[in-house]
């Protein structure tokens, strides 16, 4: 097995949502043949060093053999984030949420390449920013502490007010020739699609 890309980086997976729509635990959905969380977890431990899964119930991933971190603000994405670059022991993460089913590496590598000195570099979609992959610096955890504990959740604001690099779709295109990068799962009807 090849040593990790980014060692400087850790790996954040979040796999703590309630799974409302879906109606079903989304982490252990499986997608062709293999589930979420697995999905996810392969580009994750070739390019990072570290992996944390970030959400409760850890018993539900006991076969992925990695660190469990409860969230320290349950019941958000932003509250997700904030948990895994608080316990991550690298100056970066790289987040990705459990129900993007097509996490794609290349494009990965390009945003972790992108850092500089940036509080977090964000792709943009055709339906705007997509924070939930993307990587962010331990200099984001003041602002996003503030903002969860005065009770506000949305990614979108907390980034408003940091020095964030967005990454415009055509610079990525090239890497997703299926369009299939930042597809996001959340009903059955979703899941239908892709079958």
């Amino acid at each position: 097995m090849t040593a990790p890309v980014f060692q400087d980086i850790t790996g954040i997976v979040l796999v703590g949502g309630k799974s409302r729509r879906m109606g079903q635990d989304k982490a252990l959905l499986a997608v062709q043949g293999k589930t979420l969380v697995e999905r996810a977890l392969e580009p994750f431990q070739q390019a990072f060093a570290q992996v944390l899964l970030i959400g409760d119930r850890p018993e539900r991933f006991a076969a992925c053999r990695l660190p469990v971190v409860p969230d320290l603000y349950p019941g958000s994405s932003l509250g997700g984030l904030y948990t895994g670059l608080y316990h991550a022991r690298t100056e970066h993460v790289f987040v990705t949420s459990c129900d993007l089913p097509f996490p794609n590496p290349a494009i990965l590598r390009y945003l972790c390449n992108a850092r500089g000195s940036y509080d977090a570099v964000i792709p943009c979609s055709s339906q705007g920013a997509e924070p939930l992959f993307a990587c962010y610096r331990k200099s984001c955890l003041d602002t996003m502490r503030n903002q969860l504990q005065e009770g506000f959740f949305s990614i979108s604001t907390a980034c408003s007010r940091l020095h964030v690099r967005q990454v415009p779709y055509p610079d990525i295109a090239p890497f997703d020739p299926a369009g299939t990068a930042f597809l996001n799962l959340n009903t059955p009807g979703d899941i239908a699609l892709l079958s």
